[in-house]
């Protein structure tokens, strides 16, 4: 028996060697694909589950601010049509991000927590959320209504709207998706949610 007969053997018949050769290359790929995503040079196109998700907090404060209509493509290539809002970078306060799931179990909130400390917000760049209602009380500077949201972005001769800065207080949205190239989450406290106690963030 040879000592290549031996390895794959003793590991299960799996040869490893081949398997990291191949992930390799694709690990260097999917790390390029993830950086184009972060630095805006590749567009964010997936299948969103359909499920909308509520997200909550006390203050968001967004530098680059770019918003148009959009539509989001769902299982079974369901259309959704939702709100594209694009933050370059952005600060929020207390983050409360909650989502309803009904299991074999019964209905479970999965409910996620950041930032509550001020001196410690979430951060985020190159932030894109897809949604379907937002609300709170805004302040934009340098906005621009009416503009092609081909140039922000989005579909060539349909609306859009673009702002230098954006600062909400009391942010309540309902949304269907969100990326970012990077998101961080000071304070993360994650729970699983059932009975009494399964309450979403608003």
């Amino acid at each position: 028996m040879t000592s290549e007969s031996i390895e794959e053997a003793t590991v299960g018949k799996v040869r490893w060697r081949r398997f990291a050769i191949l992930l390799i290359p694709a690990t260097i790929v999917a790390g390029l694909i993830l950086n184009g995503l972060a630095t805006g040079a590749i567009a964010a196109s997936f299948t969103i589950s359909g499920q909308q998700f509520k997200v909550s907090a006390n203050h968001l404060h967004g530098a680059g601010f770019k918003q148009f209509g959009d539509a989001n493509t769902a299982p079974g290539g369901k259309t959704v049509p939702v709100a594209t809002s694009v933050i370059t970078n952005a600060t929020l306060t207390n983050l409360c991000q909650s989502v309803v799931m009904n299991t074999p179990f019964g209905r479970i909130v999965l409910r996620l927590e950041a930032g509550q400390d001020a001196n410690n917000p979430v951060t985020a760049n190159n932030l894109v959320i897809g949604l379907s209602d937002l609300r709170g009380d805004a302040v934009f500077n340098n906005v621009t209504i009416g503009a092609d949201a081909g140039e922000l972005g989005g579909a060539r001769g349909s609306f859009g709207l673009s702002s230098g800065s954006i600062d909400i207080d009391g942010v309540r949205q309902t949304a269907y998706s969100t990326t970012a190239g990077t998101f961080s989450l000071k304070g993360l406290h994650l729970q699983v949610l059932t009975g009494d106690a399964a309450k979403e963030c608003f």
